[in-house]
């Protein structure tokens, strides 16, 4: 059964916004610390924000101050609001937990920003 989808995805111009969605099964949703990965051509997976289970943040440095991530228990359901997207970040966007083992990968959202 599929525990991972993403959503929200699109072509923006840089200093745009988007709101991408994760909707995660409730049996990993609950019991793990959530968090949004992304992936450019030729790139290794970089993990670019998480949110605990007591919804506590964390953000690598080449989004903080312009991505925010948060959760909603009752919609099984993680967030990422990314404000002043520049063409870095560029990617397919992906969600999980954070730690190991993973569940399967979901097939992403594409984020394209142009410059």
């Amino acid at each position: 059964q599929v525990q991972l989808v993403e959503s929200g995805g699109g072509l923006v111009q840089a200093g745009g916004s988007l709101r991408l969605s994760c909707a995660a099964s409730g049996s990993i949703f609950s019991k793990n610390a959530m968090g949004w990965y992304r992936q450019a051509p030729g790139k290794q997976r970089e993990l670019v924000a998480y949110v605990t289970t007591w919804g506590s943040t964390t953000y690598a440095d080449s989004v903080k101050g312009r991505f925010t991530i948060s959760r909603d228990g009752a919609k099984n359901t993680v967030y990422l609001q990314m404000n002043s997207l520049k063409p870095e970040d560029t990617a397919v966007y992906y969600c999980n937990v954070v730690k190991f083992p993973k569940p399967a990968w979901g097939q992403g959202t594409q984020v394209t920003v142009s410059s």
